[in-house]
């Protein structure tokens, strides 16, 4: 049993994780700002009915906090709405990147993309300058339709099985792409 929690909110500098994975009676949680070292802590609790108790406690805290849950790994039905998403999101941060216009429709679309796939931001985040060119938009874009497609991409290390193959189902780590992913510049 595990997690992956994002908090998301570009005009307050926020942009953080929350993980947790449940092993035998161990309770492991991580957290940090995205694109950094996380501070990790383990609880080791009398049995595995415990650890889960406390698990389903803490993700009830976060995600009463505001956070919500997020794929470190896209993989199966699940990730390809999730890829789709992404990408009309983009859609819609492109024209405001191009008119440099960076009202409400702009932040929450910005906050949605974030949440859907965590970012590197570094520690003070600029939402005029997350993207500084729709050319910015175009590559983030163009390497998530790649991830849509069923031939491997030319992203490294994202493994795309066709679906007529005996490999495993597709899998895709959004956390293992280069940091080329996150802007091109």
């Amino acid at each position: 049993m595990e997690i992956y929690l994002v908090f998301v909110d570009a005009i307050q500098n926020s942009n953080k994780f929350w993980a947790a994975i449940v092993e035998d009676g161990n309770l492991t949680v991580q957290w940090g700002r995205v694109g950094y070292q996380a501070q990790t802590k383990v609880h080791t609790l009398a049995n595995h009915q415990r650890a889960v108790a406390k698990f389903h406690n803490l993700v009830a805290e976060k995600k009463g906090k505001g956070y919500s849950e997020s794929q470190p790994q896209m993989d199966g039905e699940r990730s390809i709405p999730d890829i789709r998403r992404a990408i009309q999101l983009l859609n819609t941060i492109r024209p405001a990147v191009a008119l440099q216009n960076f009202g409400d429709s702009y932040i929450s679309a910005l906050n949605e993309y974030l949440k859907i796939v965590p970012t590197p931001l570094g520690m003070q985040i600029d939402y005029h300058r997350v993207y500084r060119t729709v050319a910015d938009i175009d590559y983030q874009r163009e390497l998530l339709n790649s991830l849509l497609t069923t031939s491997a991409p030319q992203v490294a290390a994202v493994a795309v099985a066709t679906p007529q193959s005996t490999v495993e189902p597709k899998v895709v780590s959004l956390k293992t792409i280069s940091k080329n992913f996150w802007r091109h510049l």
